[in-house]
């Protein structure tokens, strides 16, 4: 069945880099989400033109309040407004939170390797969050390749939790701008490089991997390659940056 459309509540707006913002909403009645899962967002016009993008959720809970994060694309119909507009106050009209495959559940006891290009980190945060909220010791990591340092998400809340929580293991890879500190130039990532950063194909760890088409497929290529079982794997996936939304 089909989620029906409902008013969502604009209760805050922070920036997370020079073109995203992560925006939470209060759906009245909502009961939270799963780790993973996304919403549809619908905008209309004045003259009844309506345009309609899915989001990640970022947040993970069981509460009215979720948040997503929306990156900017420059000839996007959506995104800029929701970036640069949208005032907390405003309402939206929001559908979900749906999907139940790219999940994480606090009750999924196997090691988990997240592998995040750019905004693909949004969906994977979400399960970050609902793994350092629960009583759950499996083991997570997290491969995160950008662009730049200043292109990444949660950048203070990743560093923290690298630093405190025993349940997380943060890696990066910067392919054009490393911090000043960085003991490797910046790089594409290769199939060897993936390989050295993340949980060993035995024991088979659940697989999350979300960012540009070209990335996710790349990368799941790899793992196959690398004997990771095609089972274990679950991706999603966004188009270039000339989409819309």
């Amino acid at each position: 069945m089909i989620p029906l459309w409902r008013i969502a509540d604009v209760v805050s707006g922070v920036p997370e880099s020079e073109t995203s913002r992560t925006i939470s909403l209060r759906v009245e009645g909502l009961m939270g989400n799963l780790a993973g899962q996304h919403v549809d967002i619908r905008l209309t016009a004045d003259d009844g033109y309506s345009a309609v993008r899915s989001y990640s959720v970022a947040t993970a809970g069981m509460d009215e309040i979720i948040g997503i994060t929306v990156d900017e694309l420059a000839n996007g119909e959506v995104s800029p407004y929701l970036v640069r507009d949208l005032a907390v106050g405003d309402q939206l009209e929001i559908r979900g939170p749906v999907g139940g495959w790219f999940v994480w559940r606090p009750t999924d006891t196997n090691p988990v390797q997240l592998i995040a290009g750019g905004s693909g980190i949004v969906p994977l945060m979400s399960m970050i969050r609902a793994h350092e909220a629960s009583e759950n010791t499996a083991q997570f990591r997290l491969l995160y390749s950008l662009k730049s340092p200043e292109a990444g998400f949660y950048r203070e809340e990743l560093l923290t939790l690298s630093r405190e929580s025993p349940k997380l293991t943060v890696d990066y890879v910067y392919t054009r701008k490393a911090p000043s500190d960085w003991q490797t130039a910046p790089k594409r990532l290769t199939a060897d490089a993936l390989l050295a950063s993340i949980l060993p194909a035995d024991p088979t760890p659940d697989t999350f991997i979300c960012g540009q088409t070209v990335f996710v497929e790349t990368v799941a290529g790899w793992l196959v390659q690398a004997g990771y079982p095609a089972a274990s794997i679950k991706t999603e996936r966004f188009g270039g940056t000339g989409g819309t939304r």
